[in-house]
């Protein structure tokens, strides 16, 4: 007797959610931040981050745990490519060479860990407090503030989210906007 064909195992995150939630808020003030806004569809976090003109765009697609997706066009942006769970974040964000990689650890509503390495990397810390995500990433002088409504976005894909933001605008500031194609992450 012939087997059924094996369906895909759906996201773990897909049956947390409705049929669509939104992520809205802002990384940085309110002269030197982006905006970032994108929906959430129970698979697929898509959007933008910054504005119209000096913004990119956010695709983040989550299937069995496994994150993958881009922050910005084919020429000018950066890879995403890792594994998410209510307990942890492992991400690469852009290449193996000129890339970061992001480390995060998920307890109840608390949000911390690393970005961009043990020595010179950014502390990231985030608090939810009801449909609400606050905190920091990087330290006091060179870090950036975190303000973001979550509504019905998992916890882990709106940190990540965060942190990809506050990417493309330290790349931007520091003018050295990174290329990553499709295998190079």
């Amino acid at each position: 007797m012939a087997s059924s064909p094996r369906l895909p195992e759906p996201s773990p995150l897909a049956g947390r959610i409705p049929s669509m939630s939104k992520l809205d808020g802002r990384i940085g003030g309110l002269t030197a931040g982006y905006d970032l806004h994108a929906d959430w569809d129970g698979s697929r976090l898509t959007g933008r981050i910054g504005g119209q003109i000096q913004g990119k765009d956010l695709r983040l697609e989550v299937q069995s745990g496994d994150v993958d997706g881009r922050v910005g066009g084919v020429v000018a942006g950066f890879d995403v490519d890792g594994d998410v769970s209510g307990q942890r974040v492992e991400v690469r964000l852009g290449g193996r060479i000129d890339g970061d990689s992001l480390s995060l650890d998920i307890r109840g509503d608390e949000v911390r860990g690393r970005f961009s390495g043990r020595i010179a990397g950014k502390d990231v810390t985030l608090t939810r407090r009801g449909e609400q995500l606050s905190g920091r990433i990087g330290g006091q002088v060179d870090g950036k503030d975190v303000t973001l409504t979550l509504g019905d976005v998992p916890l882990e894909l709106a940190a990540l989210a965060a942190v990809c933001a506050y990417k493309a605008l330290e790349d931007v500031q520091q003018g050295t906007a990174p290329s990553s194609y499709g295998g190079a992450s």
